[in-house]
């Protein structure tokens, strides 16, 4: 797939505000000289896949109304309509349309993967997201990203792993917290106040014994996380958790993508 550009921006949350998190990703600093120009090609790879995650959780923020509708049955939100949003998101942000990807490249393969697999998070959850007598259902873009990111996981667990995970302190869900090497990068670069935001980190790193390379984009908490994450912290916000005290503009997650490498 032919070089992209990324643009930033937020994605507005709906009246449902309180309960949905779209990130700030700043996006056009991603591609900043952060690797040798041999690892360029799954850079790239990793970048369109975590786009298209971000790119997904954004319709799910934006119907976040629809879906917490308790007066509503059929929502007539299935994977396809999702699937569909997503891809138009995507191709608006990168000029590349993911309907007519090469699905014989490496690229090609995980972006199918990921896109069967948000169809298929939607559709596992079309009784959830059309119970009638329910107001917030917890289906928000976090939940839905980290099932889309398990069911990936295990249709291409040998190629890669994807996970959006954060600083310790932050981390609401077992299952994301950072390995080692992922707390460490967190701490030396995402958290320094010399690193350049938005910037992504990239390096040959082995994981539990195989060659990878391993990709972390960050995320910032935008306005409309606040009142989830932000001020008073210690204080119940609606999904059940404790706010954090962050503020706008602060390191809230990372998508971190490990390609695995194949032996020669």
């Amino acid at each position: 797939m032919p070089y992209r550009k990324y643009s930033a921006g937020t994605v507005a949350a709906g009246p449902l505000a309180s309960a949905v998190c779209v990130m700030l990703i700043l996006l056009g600093s991603l591609w900043a000289p952060v690797a040798r120009a041999d690892d360029q090609q799954e850079i790239d790879i990793a970048l369109s896949l975590a786009k298209l995650l971000q790119s997904a959780r954004s319709v799910i923020s934006a119907n976040q109304a629809l879906i917490n509708d308790p007066s509503k049955g059929d929502k007539g939100l299935t994977g396809e309509v999702v699937l569909a949003a997503a891809v138009a998101a995507y191709a608006k942000a990168t000029g590349t349309d993911l309907n007519a990807i090469d699905a014989s490249t490496r690229e090609g393969q995980l972006l199918k993967a990921e896109m069967a697999s948000i169809k298929e998070v939607v559709d596992d959850n079309q009784d959830f997201i059309n119970q009638k007598g329910v107001a917030f259902k917890g289906f928000i873009p976090a939940v839905f990203g980290r099932l889309v990111t398990e069911k990936m996981q295990a249709k291409v667990g040998t190629e890669m792993l994807m996970k959006v995970t954060a600083p310790p302190d932050l981390v609401r869900n077992r299952k994301a917290r950072p390995d080692d090497w992922e707390k460490m990068i967190i701490e030396t670069k995402f958290l320094s106040p010399s690193w350049t935001k938005g910037q992504i980190f990239s390096q040959a790193q082995p994981y539990e014994g195989r060659d990878a390379f391993r990709v972390m984009v960050p995320e910032y908490y935008a306005p409309s996380c606040l009142s989830c994450h932000g001020p008073k912290k210690g204080e119940m916000d609606i999904t059940g958790y404790p706010k954090e005290g962050a503020n706008a503009g602060d390191l809230g997650g990372i998508i971190s993508i490990t390609l695995f490498r194949q032996q020669d």
